[in-house]
């Protein structure tokens, strides 16, 4: 049976003196610990800054192999630039997924110490589309904010002070990617997925699409239930990281996208705090760097990586 995944009204949500922030406060609660996944409106990212970084995705994806090749991320010791089909293997017992992939990042001044860190590692841009650049880095500075929003209010559902994450994400790890996912190929067997089945690595992912559905969530009793929203609309789900952090107060929840008939671009953005942050469960006296997290995942999962 489907659970219903809450939708969450994210202005009611950051403002205590809205009509229906305690409604929007149960429902992140409930996500939080009982689903895994929720949808956002009414963000600070309108529909038509999310329908112009997806153009700019789909133009940069529909050019020759040959161009993005000049920015594969397989040359690098990081995951920055482009990912070509087969880069990735979330699940090591599917075969490599079939997406494409475009990952950037925060990076910093080549004064600060942890600027030689592979998850601040420079971003590779292609030379086309033209303005890809700057739709793409618009696109991020806006979504990073909307995201620590939300993990206030997600703080506060789960009875922590509000501002609780606030100085963890000054430097964020914070990866925007883009997907591609084709149509589903006729090759394609039992083990063959745009993404196999994976929770996400870190904190909370703020997933834009273009409307087309392909993601599917784990049901509690076992299955698979489809999940999509507008441009405009969020998905939003927490990862393996934050579920440890939090003592399991907030649940990551596996999801998988097989592929339909139609071509179809999300858009996360994987949300992550600044490298030397303690994400040990609270309370526990143990120390575990989300740097160290991070990196040992990136390292499971991209092929070059893995080679490395």
């Amino acid at each position: 049976m489907s659970v219903p995944i809450p939708r969450v009204d994210a202005a009611a949500l950051a403002d205590p003196a809205h009509p229906g922030h305690a409604e929007a406060r149960r429902d992140v609660a409930r996500a939080a610990q009982d689903v895994g996944f929720m949808t956002v409106f009414n963000t600070a990212l309108p529909a038509a800054e999310v329908e112009a970084v997806i153009a700019a995705y789909r133009a940069f994806f529909h050019l020759p192999a040959a161009e993005k090749a000049r920015i594969d991320m397989a040359r690098t010791g990081s995951n920055r630039g482009w990912g070509a089909p087969g880069s990735e293997q979330v699940d090591p017992r599917a075969n490599p997924d079939y997406k494409q992939v475009f990952d950037m990042g925060l990076e910093l001044p080549p004064d600060d110490p942890q600027s030689a860190l592979p998850v601040y590692a420079p971003n590779l841009w292609p030379d086309a589309p033209e303005g890809f650049r700057d739709v793409v880095e618009g696109y991020y500075a806006k979504a990073r904010a909307v995201a620590l929003d939300l993990l206030r209010g997600l703080a506060s559902a789960i009875g922590e002070d509000a501002g609780y994450f606030d100085d963890k994400f000054s430097k964020p790890m914070a990866l925007l990617r883009a997907n591609l996912y084709p149509e589903r190929p006729a090759w394609a067997g039992d083990k063959d997925f745009g993404i196999a089945a994976h929770t996400d690595y870190g904190c909370l992912t703020l997933l834009a699409t273009d409307g087309s559905p392909g993601l599917e969530v784990r049901r509690r009793g076992g299955g698979w239930q489809p999940l999509s929203a507008p441009p405009g609309e969020f998905i939003i789900n927490f990862g393996e990281m934050l579920e440890f952090w939090t003592r399991g107060r907030v649940v990551a929840t596996p999801h998988r996208v097989r592929g339909t008939d139609a071509e179809r671009i999300s858009v996360p953005l994987f949300f992550n705090p600044n490298w030397d942050t303690n994400v040990a469960p609270f309370g526990s006296g143990e120390t575990i760097l989300a740097g160290d997290h991070l990196t040992k995942r990136f390292n499971e999962t991209y092929l070059h990586l893995k080679k490395g």
